[in-house]
């Protein structure tokens, strides 16, 4: 088997390894949600275990040696990898034009991803979109940061996340 890092998938995981659904739910309960056929098929493909454990709201190192060692792997010796405070920018004090629940999407066996992009298609760019979570929507924001927009989120409540993606 593969080694296991912070770069590797979620989908990897549960499909190299027999019972690491299981596994995973064990270490975060927040993890239940791969429950959802439609997460499985779409985050899990995007999210490695660092983003995995930023949405379970761990530090991605433990999160990592929990998981080599349920598959009998080596723990690594590795510093922790602190999430870094980002600073409000200006702009999400801006209009928003759409608002997604990411929940209930997941509830209805729906991709947020998907829903997301088709709002962005809706408005013009400079406007924004923002998703409502009970976790920090980590693959998502990497997503829409790698196709050109900007994102920011932050913890309003306990688990309850607002992200803002600005269409770019």
């Amino acid at each position: 088997m593969k080694e296991i890092t912070l770069e590797t998938k979620i989908a990897d995981l549960l499909n190299d390894y027999e019972g690491m659904k299981d596994i995973l739910i064990k270490i975060n309960p927040k993890f239940k949600k791969l429950n959802n056929p439609v997460l499985r098929r779409t985050v899990a493909r995007l999210a490695g275990v660092k983003q995995a454990a930023i949405v379970g709201g761990m530090d991605p190192v433990d999160l990592l040696n929990e998981l080599r060692v349920a598959v009998g792997q080596e723990p690594l010796n590795l510093e922790s990898v602190p999430e870094s405070a980002e600073e409000a920018p200006d702009w999400i004090g801006d209009e928003v034009k759409e608002t997604i629940d990411a929940n209930a999407l997941l509830d209805a066996e729906k991709n947020p991803l998907a829903e997301v992009r088709k709002a962005l298609k809706r408005i013009e760019p400079g406007e924004l979109v923002s998703i409502v979570s009970d976790f920090k929507p980590e693959p998502l924001i990497e997503a829409f940061r790698e196709e050109g927009h900007e994102v920011y989120s932050q913890e309003i409540a306990p688990e309850h996340f607002l992200t803002f993606v600005k269409k770019g």
